[in-house]
């Protein structure tokens, strides 16, 4: 008896989550490869060196990273919820320590060029998309990893947690288009309305950028595509309901 085919549903988003990882993963080449041949590579030593990190990290940390670990709940459906909170937060966690490492590269070369920091709308929004994440990261951690909330505590949040994961993501290609634009004006304003190299390379850095963040957000709020309900999400969905119609919702020890 042959193998039912895949469902269409299925073989697309098998597609679609392929697209998105070529599609991250040439972000993070191309940014590798523009600062390092046309920017002259990396270092640690308060030089414009040590600025190249500050693309490189983000890129890799708050774009591709931060939307792998929202991802992980789409690709591992029927994996334990355990396990894949542990996957979530742990992807989490190492995008943040890299994007730190990348704020601390471009304040130590401000610091070292005698350059004022904060003062563009790119450093604004990068400084509240971290901070936001920095939250974002210790409230899942508390609530869901190691919960520390009741239940119907944890499903009034829930909601607001998904929401500010995309949220997020969104803020942080928006950063990074910001940044793009700025480190182009900045280094070769004279030359970038002719076409050179390192502004088509740039553009299509921004491009490719925003189509990881199309594809994630396709991903993330399809409904065929959400992870089947286990009896702890329908739990917090019942507390989630009787604390919206104002009932009086129990906690569990």
């Amino acid at each position: 008896m042959e193998d039912p085919a895949p469902s269409p549903g299925r073989s697309s988003f098998v597609w679609l989550v392929g697209a998105s990882q070529v599609v991250g993963l040439a972000s993070v080449v191309l940014t590798g490869v523009w600062m390092g041949h046309y920017r002259g590579g990396f270092a640690w030593d308060g030089s414009a060196q040590e600025f190249n990190l500050h693309p490189l990290c983000m890129v890799l940390g708050l774009v591709f990273l931060q939307g792998d670990a929202i991802l992980v709940y789409r690709i591992f459906r029927s994996e334990p919820k355990r396990n894949v909170k542990m996957l979530h937060g742990i992807i989490h966690l190492l995008a943040l320590i890299i994007s730190i490492i990348g704020f601390v590269a471009v304040f130590d070369f401000h610091r070292a060029a005698k350059i004022p920091d904060m003062y563009s709308l790119h450093s604004w929004c990068g400084m509240a998309t971290l901070i936001l994440f920095c939250v974002q990261w210790v409230m899942g951690l508390g609530f869901f990893l190691f919960p520390v909330a009741s239940s119907w505590l944890k499903a009034l949040y829930l909601p607001i947690h998904v929401f500010c994961g995309l949220v997020l993501l969104v803020m942080a290609v928006g950063t990074c288009l910001l940044g793009i634009t700025e480190k182009l004006l900045f280094a070769i304003m004279p030359t970038y309305s002719k076409f050179v190299s390192e502004g088509v390379l740039a553009n299509t850095l921004g491009i490719l950028l925003i189509c990881f963040g199309v594809l994630l957000g396709y991903l993330i709020t399809r409904e065929e595509y959400r992870r089947p309900p286990n009896p702890e999400e329908e739990a917090l969905s019942v507390h989630f309901k009787t604390l919206t119609e104002g009932g009086s919702p129990t906690t569990t020890p």
